[in-house]
């Protein structure tokens, strides 16, 4: 089977996206710097799936690196790109580490990929690049415009996005699925891998887990006085799991010359949008758990409400979401006792 380089693969999404490839016969090697992720999650990967993929510790910022691992492994098929910073609020704050680290990354695979004939690439994209669609445009198809973004990671998704659209305009032998997804949480049902941030987490789930957990002493919600039924942000949470079988999907699309041209375009999600608050109730109910929490002031960057219309994912990649939402928080914090645990 094809072997598969999956940038940012000891990360979150890279890491069950790793699962995923390798339970369908694919080889897999996973570069990651460990910037926000934990060497330590090789181990969950292999008990999963009964082999190891191989790793190289290198930053996707380094052309020499990356030139000298694909020499290394020349048999190369696809790339599946995760491998950026990803915080919304921290973007705002650290704009030129974002610029640096998301783009260059991408410019430099691309650079690589003919010179080593590698031809297809899957690309970790967002909803982010939608920005606060209005309503006519709710749920969110892959025509909604690009509107402009609300902070520097939801721009460099789009510069990102634009970066590839104009090398396979001037690269015609280059194939590139963009995958936006909308927001993925929850851990493998094993509960031998899960999202986890290194320090004070950025995403609500983990944040939720550990306050749940005693290691926070509340949740914070930013701002209950948006313009939504309970006045918290309203997104479209994916389970984790689904949302690495659509990249599974998407390579072998590309690699059995299925695509209709050599750029697609994809939103993955579930087409429900729930709010900040219904997802923490509902964790609370289905887990037995308390959550405390307080309301604090709207962080920047934050978008009001926004969720998918997952159509075209349905009907051209054959790809559904699955997983329901009940499910899927309790797979987050079967995730969190087991990191309990292991302390």
């Amino acid at each position: 089977m094809a072997r598969i380089l999956v940038t940012g693969g000891t990360g979150y999404i890279g890491s069950h996206t790793t699962v995923e490839l390798m339970q369908a016969g694919f080889d897999v090697v996973i570069v990651d710097n460990l910037m926000n992720s934990n060497v330590g999650v090789l181990d969950g990967i292999e008990a999963i799936v009964g082999r190891r993929p191989d790793y190289e510790n290198i930053d996707c910022v380094d052309y020499v690196a990356l030139d000298k691992l694909f020499e290394k492994y020349a048999d190369i098929e696809g790339i599946i790109h995760f491998a950026a910073y990803k915080a919304v609020g921290e973007s705002v704050e650290k704009p030129l580490q974002y610029y640096r680290n998301n783009i260059n990354s991408l410019v430099n695979l691309l650079e690589l990929m003919p010179i080593h004939k590698v031809k297809n690439i899957v690309f970790s994209s967002s909803c982010t690049v939608y920005g606060q669609p209005d309503a006519a445009h709710l749920p969110v198809n892959e025509n909604a415009p690009i509107q402009p973004a609300l902070s520097p990671y939801g721009n460099t998704k789009q510069i990102c996005e634009e970066i590839i659209h104009d090398t396979i305009h001037a690269t015609p032998n280059i194939n590139a699925i963009i995958l936006r997804y909308f927001n993925p949480i929850g851990a493998h049902p094993t509960a031998l891998i899960g999202e986890l941030p290194n320090g004070v987490p950025n995403n609500l789930l983990p944040y939720v887990t550990q306050t749940a957990a005693g290691i926070r002493p509340e949740l914070r919600i930013f701002g209950n006085d948006y313009d939504t039924p309970d006045g918290t942000c309203i997104r479209d949470y994916i389970d984790v799991v689904d949302l690495a079988k659509a990249h599974v999907v998407a390579l072998k699309r590309m690699l059995t010359n299925k695509q209709e041209g050599n750029e697609e375009i994809f939103n993955l999600g579930t087409g429900r949008g729930l709010s900040v608050m219904e997802i923490v109730e509902t964790f609370k109910r289905v887990n037995n758990v308390d959550v405390p929490y307080k309301i604090v002031e709207r962080r920047e960057g934050d978008i009001e409400k926004v969720w998918a219309d997952p159509t075209r994912a349905n009907k051209v990649l054959g790809w559904k979401a699955e997983r329901n939402t009940e499910d899927t928080l309790r797979s987050c914090w079967k995730w969190q006792l087991r990191l309990n645990e292991a302390k």
